[in-house]
C-alpha cells in the first residue's frame, strides 16, 4: 500500500476513534449535565409540556395552568389571589425562571422529579403526572396580614409556637405572579425589577433590618438565663440617662418621664427603657448576648422553611459601647420578621423553639408522600421558668405598656414593640416593629407573630411599633385564634 494512503488511513481511523470516544463520553458521563443545563430549551419545553402540579393552601390550590397558543411551551402558570400568596408561592415564569416554592419544587410540579417515576420510566425518561406541594398556610391569617399591611412597605409572619407551622407570610408591596408567567411579559418584568419598592423581594424572609427594641427580649432572656438578675421583678442597676461605656455619648429614653432608672425587666419592657437593656448587654458582654441570640436562630446561614431565609445577624468584634447598643437592637444587629416571630414562638412555647416550616408535605399524583415535614421538631432555647417570666412581662407590655393596640378580648396576649433607627444619625424614617404571642385558653389555640413596617408613608413623629405594627399583629392573632 502506498505510504501516503496508509498514513492517511491511520489518521482517519484515529479521527473516527476520537469521535466515537467523545460520543461515548458525552452519552455516558455528560448526558445528565447537558440535560440539566439551564440553557437547554428542552428542559423548559418539558417543564411546560403539561399542566403543572399545584401549591395548596387549606386544601385548595392557589395555582393553576392555562393552555398557550403559538409557542412550543404548551402551558403557563396561573395564580389564584396571586398578590395575596406571592410571598409563599413565588413565581414560575417561562421566561424568567422560578422562585420560592415554585423554584424549590419545580421538578415535582412539572413531573420531571425522579421520585415520580417507576423504574422503567426512569430509564425511558418518560414524564409523569406532576406532584403537589401542601403548605401550612392558614388563609384567614394570611388575608388578615395582607389586608392589615395594606399600602405599607413591610412584612409579617405568623407561626404556630407548638408545631412550627408557618400560618402566614406576607410581604408588601406584593405582585401578581401571573403577569410574568409567560414569554411576552417583558414590560411587566421591567416594571417589577425597576420598582424602587422592590416588590419581588420577600421582606418576611430575605431583608433583615435592625429590629430595635424587640431585640430586648433576647437580652432579657440572656440576663435571666445567666443569673445576672433573678427575675423580671428584680431591680436592675441602670442609671438614667446611661452613658455608653468609654464614651461621652448619653443614651436617652423615648419617654423622658418613664420610671427607667434601676427599673425591673418587667418595667423596662413595659416602657421600653433603652438605658436598662443597653447596660444589661454591656454587663453580660457580647459573647453571652451572641450565644443567646444564636440559640434563637441569629447567624444561621442555613435556615430553610424550606425557602432559605437570609441570616439575621448578631455581630462580633465589638467594643463595650457597641455591645451596649446591640442591647436595644441597634448597631449592626439585623433580623427578619421570621426571626422575631421565632423569638416570640419560643417564649410562648415554654422555652422550646419548634423548627419553622411552611410546607407540610409534598405528594405525588396519587397522594402518596414524597416528603413530609414533621411538626414540633423542637429545641430548648431557655428554661421553662425564664419563658414564663418573659411571657408575664410581655403581657404587661400589652396590658399596661407600649403594646396596647395588640390586645384581644378574652385572650392572653404578650408582645414587645420596637422602633429602629434608620439612616445616618437616624435621619430617615424609622422602622416600626412588633413581635407577640396570643393564646386562647378555651380552645388551646396559640400563635406567635412578628410585623415589620419598613415605610408606611406616615410622618416620622407618627412612627411607632404600637401605632403601626401592633394593629397588624392584633388582626393576625385574632384570625389565628378563631
Amino acid at each position: 500500500m502506498n505510504k501516503t494512503i496508509r498514513r492517511t488511513s491511520v489518521f482517519v481511523l484515529l479521527l473516527v476513534l476520537a469521535l466515537l470516544g467523545r460520543a461515548t463520553w458525552v452519552q455516558a458521563y455528560e448526558a445528565k449535565a447537558l440535560a440539566n443545563d439551564k440553557k437547554n430549551r428542552r428542559n423548559t419545553i418539558a417543564q411546560y409540556a403539561q399542566p403543572l402540579g399545584n401549591i395548596v393552601v387549606a386544601g385548595s390550590p392557589v395555582t393553576g395552568s392555562k393552555k398557550t397558543e403559538g409557542t412550543d411551551l404548551e402551558y403557563r402558570r396561573t395564580y389564584t389571589d396571586g398578590e395575596l400568596y406571592a410571598a409563599v408561592t413565588g413565581y414560575s415564569s417561562q421566561a424568567y425562571g422560578a422562585t420560592q416554592l415554585e423554584g424549590i419544587y419545580s421538578d415535582v410540579l412539572d413531573g420531571t422529579d425522579d421520585r415520580l417515576k417507576n423504574p422503567l420510566d426512569a430509564v425511558t425518561r418518560k414524564q409523569q403526572e406532576p406532584g403537589t406541594v401542601v403548605t401550612t398556610i392558614d388563609p384567614d391569617v394570611q388575608k388578615a396580614a395582607y389586608r392589615a399591611l395594606g399600602d405599607t412597605k413591610g412584612a409579617a409572619v405568623a407561626v404556630d409556637p407548638v408545631t412550627g407551622r408557618i400560618l402566614a407570610m406576607v410581604s408588601t408591596p406584593s405582585y401578581d405572579p401571573s403577569k410574568i408567567a409567560g414569554t411576552t411579559n417583558g414590560d411587566a418584568w421591567k416594571e417589577l425589577t425597576t420598582d424602587a419598592d422592590k416588590p419581588l423581594v420577600n421582606r418576611a424572609l430575605r431583608q433583615p433590618l435592625p429590629p430595635g427594641s424587640t431585640f430586648k427580649l433576647v437580652v432579657a432572656a440572656a440576663a435571666l438565663e445567666d443569673g445576672l438578675y433573678g427575675s423580671v421583678d428584680t431591680s436592675t442597676e441602670s442609671p438614667d440617662p446611661y452613658t455608653l461605656p468609654n464614651t461621652r455619648t448619653v443614651l436617652k429614653n423615648e419617654n423622658a418621664s418613664a420610671p427607667c432608672e434601676n427599673a425591673t425587666i418587667r418595667t423596662a419592657l413595659r416602657y421600653s427603657c433603652n438605658n436598662v437593656f443597653a447596660k444589661m448587654a454591656a454587663d453580660l458582654g457580647q459573647d453571652k448576648v451572641k450565644a443567646m441570640a444564636e440559640k434563637f436562630g441569629f447567624n444561621d446561614a442555613e435556615l430553610d422553611v424550606p425557602v432559605r431565609a437570609y441570616p439575621s445577624v448578631y455581630p462580633s468584634g465589638m467594643d463595650k459601647a457597641q455591645t451596649a447598643l446591640t442591647g436595644i437592637g441597634q448597631f449592626d444587629v439585623t433580623a427578619t420578621p421570621l426571626q422575631m416571630a421565632m423569638v416570640s414562638a419560643a417564649i410562648a412555647n415554654d422555652g422550646l423553639l419548634a423548627a419553622p416550616h411552611m410546607v407540610s408535605e409534598v405528594v405525588d399524583s396519587d397522594g402518596d408522600a414524597l416528603k413530609t415535614f414533621e411538626d414540633g421538631d423542637s429545641e430548648r432555647i431557655v428554661s421553662s421558668s425564664t419563658a414564663e417570666q418573659l411571657r408575664s412581662a410581655m403581657r404587661t407590655v400589652v396590658d399596661e405598656g407600649t403594646g396596647t393596640n395588640a390586645a384581644i378580648s378574652g385572650a392572653e396576649v404578650g408582645g414587645k414593640t420596637g422602633t429602629a433607627q434608620h439612616g445616618e444619625n437616624n435621619s430617615k424614617t424609622p422602622y416600626a416593629w412588633f413581635t407577640s404571642y396570643a393564646k386562647d385558653a378555651s380552645t388551646g389555640k396559640q400563635v406567635a407573630v412578628a410585623v415589620m413596617i419598613e415605610d408606611s408613608g406616615a410622618a416620622r413623629s407618627e412612627v411607632s411599633g404600637n401605632g403601626l405594627a401592633a394593629p397588624v399583629a392584633q388582626k393576625m392573632m385574632a384570625a389565628a385564634l378563631k
